[in-house]
């Protein structure tokens, strides 16, 4: 358990961040499964647009250092690899 005030305040706000972060996330790997999703329904027009709004999220995810930008930038490649093979 902290000891000091400090301690104990960086242990409260190590909490909320990491709530935060989770939330994150989740919302990077529900972006994820949409533009699996899509692909998978066989629509390419759906599936480029929802390509398109969860590269905004994985990019934005990756800037925050929530994830490692590399694992942003094999995310975007393999989602980018599944729509043209859907071609």
């Amino acid at each position: 358990m902290a000891n000091t005030a400090q301690a104990r305040k960086r242990a409260r706000q190590a909490v909320k961040q990491n709530a935060h972060n989770s939330s994150q996330r989740s919302t990077l790997r529900t972006a994820v499964k949409a533009v699996r999703k899509a692909i998978e329904a066989g629509d390419k027009l759906a599936a480029a647009q929802v390509f398109q709004s969860s590269i905004s999220i994985i990019d934005r995810i990756a800037d925050k250092k929530i994830i490692h930008k590399n694992k942003a930038a094999r995310h975007k490649s393999r989602l980018s690899a599944a729509l043209k093979a859907l071609a």
